[in-house]
């Protein structure tokens, strides 16, 4: 391959670093209103009436609604976006009470920032003063902030009608669970918590719409990673053919997730935009971001294990819970996301894994970067530390003992994937990415005696590893069109959505070798749902995979067509024809050969171009890639941490990952992903934190309050690849987008209680804050001086 595999600069950066991006922010549409929502001041209550009066005759107002308004007018969001496969649900018992979120609040109000009316002004200040004005009358009822107190007989209902605050529950199994862990003469039982953190990109949300009245038609430009997602969801509220719906993400700030599904903000504007016969924009400050956004982890462990003597893992059992919050947009999909990823890469024969979801009076809990697995993978890699210990051996030993070895691959583990299909682990070697690991960290027996010498001198520190599997490449599907144009140019589209990814980039390069051209002659279309008519996304570590093989499957089939026409006029079969960088030639003969243009003027309809009889018109092919299953990337990280006992501070001297995504279609992108991820990881460990009083009100309502890492707080990030091709898709690439955010906080919290060893200091819970952690030392030393 010419181009697959070669760091090349993204070519999208040439237009944004010189502030030629356009994002929903920037949009400039004539007479455009723009809307700003009145929000919950309470966490729970009653809404017994709603005054609107004063901000209907603000001035510039153009509409006010209340929640009881528009409640006879649109429907209220569909109960569950991510509908869980037949498969799945045959395979795996299962209880799911998926309550439907109304546009703004009608009956009562859930949580802080909920929304219950709506102002349309003629500028934003217009909206906002206006918005000031509107009157609400709130009956305040009990909040339920605590997952497991909402789960107790008794608690206030955040959903009356359900009768209950357990809104979802599964249990997957294998093997004997229980009898193995009561007959297991070494076992260790623990509780787990990953708190609640999000994932804050620097572009908030935006929606933008505007409605056609000749063509009764819908443009909506939109800050989301699933344009098609949020057509199709629009269609059905606003009851219009998709066709008529066209949704556009312009560049697009991060999402990092919590732009991966549809939001009420998302219907309402091209709602609006009708009724008012006006483009209407709204867009999300960072206070209602932090207050409205989907938030994610918050999922509470408690696990055990049982091993011989020789730490080989003989069963494990966990059952957790998860705070879903008010509402539950993707249902379990998350939470079964932490089932499916807890065994990692080792063998573990017998599993019980029973997870429950419990709505409290916070905002709704979403996919966040690794979404579900770094809090599988703290519950496991703090286990295989925990196990260690008790075993009297190196942590890296355990891990060796219980690795799934490469000559095993591919390797059933024994229970279903979430698209319900078994999960397979296609390829990679596991062991090799462990010691990989350990030898960018400078050898394990080498930091021991490093550490020892530290100690000597009064310092404190340690090397903690975490390991991981990831399916990625999720179906159900993905879609490319091909085509040529007319100027001989490689056109491509697909429903995937860039937001910092660098796609256009990566996806001109599996193009270019497909065709063999040079990048720059492939033209790239995304984010628009008139580009290709359906399309799934980009979430869930799957748009490398799945596009670059729609791709792959439609230029074969193009190419087909191509070599045909170009056969009939050279006068050769097509079997003696090759690519020539923008060409169709006849191999071995100099000159004979036709360009892509001319290719393109043959395939024109109407007359007689050149055309063989039999072939249709046109160059232009579409190919929906239906993956089988997931692809299973990996990796091993080691953290290298320095903790100062009379302050609790943390510094990260080194941190390392080895990873394995296959084949890398731009190493210099794949790193850039892997250290960013790295990067929200460690902030995820040690800075960032939501936090609720007993009250249900959000004390971490800015950035003053919801402290992230600066450039001066990443460590040194030394990454080492592994590229072992899976077998599922024609370019053997594994997903890469979240696998940098999964094992830094548990590595992290690993690393601290190897460099506290002496006070035998467990960190169980995230995240590790320096007076969370001086506070146990302190306690620590006490109890060893007593």
């Amino acid at each position: 391959m010419a181009f697959v595999g070669k760091p090349i600069r993204r070519r999208e950066d040439d237009r944004l670093l010189q502030g030629r991006g356009q994002y929903v922010g920037d949009l400039e549409l004539p007479g455009m209103l723009h809307a700003v929502f009145v929000r919950s001041p309470v966490a729970h209550a009653r809404i017994s009436g709603v005054d609107t009066a004063a901000a209907a005759q603000a001035p510039g107002v153009a509409l006010v609604l209340s929640g009881a308004e528009l409640e006879k007018m649109l429907p209220p969001v569909r109960d569950n976006q991510m509908p869980l496969t037949a498969k799945w649900k045959a395979q795996v018992p299962h209880r799911i009470l998926n309550p439907r979120q109304p546009m703004l609040c009608t009956d009562k109000v859930r949580h802080v920032g909920e929304a219950v009316a709506i102002v349309i002004a003629q500028t934003r200040a217009q909206a906002e003063d206006a918005a000031e004005l509107v009157t609400v009358d709130y009956d305040t009822l009990p909040a339920v902030v605590d997952p497991f107190a909402a789960l107790e007989k008794g608690s206030p209902l955040v959903h009356e009608s359900l009768k209950t605050n357990e809104i979802g529950w599964f249990h997957v199994n294998k093997g004997e669970t229980p009898k193995v862990l009561a007959s297991a003469k070494r076992k260790i039982k623990r509780t787990f918590s990953h708190h609640r953190y999000a994932a804050m990109p620097m572009e908030c949300r935006g929606v933008a719409a505007s409605w056609d009245e000749r063509m009764d038609a819908y443009t909506i430009w939109s800050s989301t990673q699933v344009v098609h997602w949020v057509q199709r969801e629009i269609a059905t509220t606003l009851q219009v053919p998709e066709a008529r719906v066209r949704v556009i993400a312009p560049d697009v700030g991060g999402g990092f997730g919590v732009k991966g599904h549809v939001y009420p903000e998302d219907m309402l504007m091209p709602f609006l935009s009708k009724l008012l016969r006006r483009p209407v924009r709204w867009i999300e400050t960072r206070s209602e971001h932090l207050l409205c956004s989907c938030h994610s982890r918050d999922q509470h462990h408690e696990a055990e294990i049982a091993f011989d003597d020789d730490g080989r893992i003989l069963a494990f059992s966990d059952r957790f819970v998860v705070d879903c919050g008010a509402w539950n947009p993707l249902g379990v999909a998350v939470m079964y996301n932490t089932a499916a990823h807890l065994m990692g890469p080792y063998k573990i024969p017998h599993l019980s894994v029973e997870a429950r979801v419990a709505a409290t009076n916070k905002v709704p809990n979403a996919p966040y970067r690794g979404a579900g697995r770094p809090e599988a993978v703290q519950v496991m890699e703090r286990l295989m530390d925990l196990i260690a210990l008790e075993v009297g051996i190196e942590a890296a030993e355990v891990r060796r003992r219980n690795m799934i070895q490469a000559d095993e691959m591919p390797y059933a583990v024994g229970i279903p994937y979430r698209d319900g299909e078994p999960i397979v682990y296609d390829s990679g070697n596991y062991p090799v990415a462990l010691e990989q690991a350990l030898e960018a960290a400078g050898g394990l027996e080498s930091f021991r005696k490093r550490q020892a010498e530290a100690r000597k001198q009064g310092r404190y520190i340690g090397l903690g590893l975490g390991c991981y599997t990831e399916g990625t490449g999720v179906g159900s599907f993905e879609g490319a069109t091909v085509r040529i144009d007319p100027t001989g140019k490689v056109y491509v589209s697909s429903g995937a959505c860039p937001h910092g990814q660098g796609m256009e980039t990566v996806f001109s390069q599996v193009a270019a070798d497909a065709w063999g051209v040079q990048p720059e002659n492939v033209i790239v279309s995304f984010g628009d749902t008139s580009a290709i008519p359906m399309g799934f996304g980009t979430i869930a570590s799957r748009t490398t995979v799945t596009v670059s093989a729609a791709i792959h499957f439609a230029s074969k089939k193009l190419r087909e067509k191509m070599f045909a026409i170009a056969g009939h006029k050279l006068e050769c079969a097509t079997v003696d024809l090759e690519l020539r960088d923008g060409k169709i030639g006849v191999a071995g003969v100099p000159g004979a050969e036709l360009t892509f243009a001319e290719i393109a003027h043959a395939a024109r309809p109407g007359w007689d171009n050149g055309r063989p009889p039999g072939v249709d018109a046109g160059l232009q092919e579409t190919f929906y890639f239906e993956p089988p299953t997931v692809t299973w990337a990996y990796a091993a990280h080691a953290a290298i941490v320095e903790v100062d006992i009379e302050t609790g501070r943390i510094n990260v001297e080194r941190y390392v990952v080895s990873h394995d995504c296959g084949v890398l279609v731009n190493p210099l992108l794949a790193e850039a992903q892997i250290v960013g991820g790295v990067v929200q990881g460690l902030g995820g460990a040690t800075f960032e934190a939501i936090r609720y009083d007993t009250e249900g009100q959000l004390l971490s309502g800015s950035l003053m309050d919801y402290m992230m890492p600066l450039a001066s707080d990443v460590p040194e990030i030394v990454l080492v690849h592994q590229e072992i091709a899976s077998p599922l898709n024609p370019l053997g690439v594994k997903g890469l987008g979240e696998g940098g955010a999964i094992s830094p906080p548990v590595a992290l919290a690993n690393a601290v209680c190897d460099a506290l060893s002496h006070l035998k200091i467990e960190l169980n819970s995230t995240p590790v804050v320096p007076e969370a952690l001086l506070w146990e030392i302190q306690s620590k030393s006490q109890r060893e001086k007593a």
